[in-house]
């Protein structure tokens, strides 16, 4: 063995629940994620462990994912999503008779592929992808991690330390409570960190963390071994860099992998292509055009000379590319070994919706890689964190510099002009639950202590960094802004119901059953 890699999958998405509305659009992000990324993840899992294939991936799974793959109104509407696409799926079996047989081929190959997935969610998985997961932690192969609460990005919530605080805690108990054990590692929500933090960790008991390639390369003192190893902060807990180089080759948008011609194009759907009399049934109600995930060409060239998939092709690609990575990497660590005198760890952490969601045939790219370490070469061993740090216990002491993992390294993709007219409002909330947690401490099991615990969910609701993101991207401004001003509505609407006399009760029943996130918070976090 020459070097260790560790790929760590982040899977995440805001917590979006709208039991008011029959069907909701922002609601297909979750849809989306189950049918390409999560069911075949757990499909590649279940094949590598049929084989004997000994695999180690970490996986981060935020308690607002986590929330909603167990929310039973949101798994009802699953199900009730897929079966449209399987309907879909058998019309257009009708549909691409009289086209080209390479269409009549993939519509054939959709509606079979669907049906699968839907007997996988129903049958299989009996609608419980989180205990699917964890089934793996169990059996040794996955690490699952936590992160923030709800993802807020917490060197811009410093203000109140309570509030970051209340981030990381939270989350700390939610995992305790679904997987049964303490997590041991955190993906801080996009790997935003600040000196300090990892106080807050060791109080977490959380052994490990992730930073991006900088957070490490400027700690002091400077680091020995660069980002080929971890760091153990002053307070205990052990920083894992990126490495860039791994990362490129899938991330890149001019070089990386998921570019290749013969790869299944996401942006050529059937919910764009057809007339709109015929999708109509199949996107939103309101007519707004949706993808479906039923796409027909390949990444291949421009619009007018896009060839039709082939999945059998891409499959072989992904076969291919698989190959290059490891070959990528054992150069590395052959390369670095004798460098640094001791064996590499190279940590390639990624978006998990990256695999299957925005690149279709990751999941099979996993599963080809994992196959080859195994038994293919003796030179690259795979790792989790906990795992690596249990074998290689001896590391250096320093202190990570301030860093995050978006553009340009720091905070600027969510704090900046589009941006900076939510945080006020955010340690405003935050200073107001610190007072009314004092002034009602006696009361938190009464009526008082409902109210409260609403308070803390709708503001640790409108501290999720996707809002800021999603703003500062472009793409679902409007829903991203409605979202924290509604979060923080909420929260002073309930704030007022301590000082009234005749507070609403019913308007809090419905903003319970709205917001119910964290059943059982404890707000001893917030002190």
């Amino acid at each position: 063995m020459t070097g260790y890699l560790a790929l760590v999958l982040h899977a995440h998405l805001p917590f979006v629940r709208h039991p008011e509305h029959a069907r909701f659009l922002e609601e297909d992000w979750l849809y989306e994620a189950i049918t390409e990324t999560y069911l075949p993840l757990l499909d590649v899992f279940e094949r590598l462990h049929r084989d004997g294939v000994d695999f180690r991936l970490t996986m981060s799974m935020t308690p607002p994912l986590v929330s909603m793959l167990d929310d039973e109104l949101l798994r009802a509407r699953y199900v009730a999503h897929i079966d449209r696409l399987v309907e879909l799926a058998r019309l257009e079996t009708e549909r691409t008779r009289s086209e080209d047989a390479a269409f009549q081929e993939l519509a054939w190959w959709y509606l079979e592929h669907l049906e699968r997935t839907r007997w996988l969610f129903v049958e299989r998985y009996q609608r419980d992808l989180v205990s699917a997961f964890a089934h793996f932690q169990d059996l040794g192969k996955l690490e699952i991690i936590t992160c923030g609460a709800t993802h807020g990005f917490l060197p811009l919530l410093l203000e109140s330390p309570a509030a970051v605080r209340a981030q990381v805690m939270v989350a700390r108990d939610h995992y305790l409570h679904r997987f049964g054990r303490e997590p041991r590692g955190i993906w801080l929500p996009e790997c935003a960190y600040v000196p300090g933090l990892e106080n807050l960790l060791a109080e977490a008991e959380i052994r490990f963390f992730l930073l991006d390639t900088h957070g490490i390369g400027l700690a002091q003192p400077q680091p020995r071994y660069g980002h080929y190893a971890p760091l153990y902060t002053p307070a205990g807990p052990a920083a894992f860099a990126r490495d860039p180089e791994s990362s490129s080759q899938v991330w890149s948008a001019e070089s990386g992998y998921p570019g290749n011609a013969v790869y299944r194009d996401f942006y050529r759907d059937l919910g764009y292509d057809r007339e709109m009399d015929y999708i109509a049934p199949f996107i939103h109600p309101d007519g707004i055009r949706v993808f479906t995930g039923i796409k027909y060409y390949a990444v291949s060239g421009r619009e007018q000379e896009k060839q039709p998939y082939n999945h059998k092709w891409a499959l072989e690609q992904a076969a291919r590319d698989a190959g290059d990575f490891l070959a990528r990497r054992q150069a590395q660590v052959r390369g670095l070994h004798p460098l640094l005198g001791r064996p590499p760890l190279v940590v390639a952490p990624y978006d998990a919706e990256l695999f299957g969601h925005w690149w279709y045939e990751g999941p099979m790219f996993l599963e080809y890689l994992f196959r080859k370490i195994h038994f293919d070469q003796d030179e690259v061993q795979l790792t989790t964190p906990f795992e690596y740090l249990q074998r290689e216990p001896v590391q250096q002491v320093a202190q990570p510099a301030a860093s995050s993992w978006g553009e340009g390294g720091y905070w600027k993709v969510w704090l900046n002009e589009k941006t900076d007219w939510i945080y006020p409002h955010l340690h405003l909330a935050a200073d107001r639950l610190q007072s009314q947690l004092r002034r009602h401490r006696p009361h938190h099991e009464a009526f008082e202590g409902r109210v409260l615990r609403q308070m803390a969910r709708e503001l640790l609701l409108a501290q999720a960094s996707d809002w800021p993101f999603l703003i500062h991207a472009g793409t679902a401004t409007e829903y991203a802004s409605k979202r924290v001003r509604m979060h923080i509505s909420r929260f002073h609407a309930l704030s007022r119901m301590l000082t009234e006399e005749a507070p609403d009760l019913e308007e809090l029943v419905r903003i319970e059953e709205r917001d119910n996130i964290f059943p059982a918070l404890n707000l001893d976090h917030w002190h």
